[in-house]
């Protein structure tokens, strides 16, 4: 059952000194997990439902499954990404593992 990491970012207190960092550093980290089926991120734009724009910035990463995720975050690769993440990730910026229902 596929899973994926979803980690949304709060806002930066320097957004073009967040970014820079985030795609030339911590995204080629990010795309060095084994057992990275897919990676993808953004800045997010809007609320459309005009209510807090609390998120800067959100990335998912999938896996195959949770066990897949959990070693590839044991791995030299994964500890180096979650070491960066812990340099990088403003105030309040939160992760969550999602299960994909996989026939909706």
């Amino acid at each position: 059952m596929t899973v994926k990491l979803v980690v949304m970012y709060t806002h930066p207190d320097d957004p073009a000194a967040f970014d820079e960092h985030y795609l030339g550093v911590h995204g080629p980290l990010c795309q060095a997990i084994p057992g990275l089926q897919r990676f993808e991120t953004g800045r997010i734009e809007g609320a459309l439902d005009r209510g807090e724009h609390s998120w800067y910035r959100i990335a998912e990463l999938y896996f195959a499954d949770r066990s897949t995720m959990d070693a590839a975050f044991a791995s030299p690769e994964g500890q180096a990404t979650a070491a960066d993440y812990g340099n990088i990730a403003p105030r309040g910026s939160r992760m969550f593992v999602e299960t994909v229902d996989e026939d909706g």
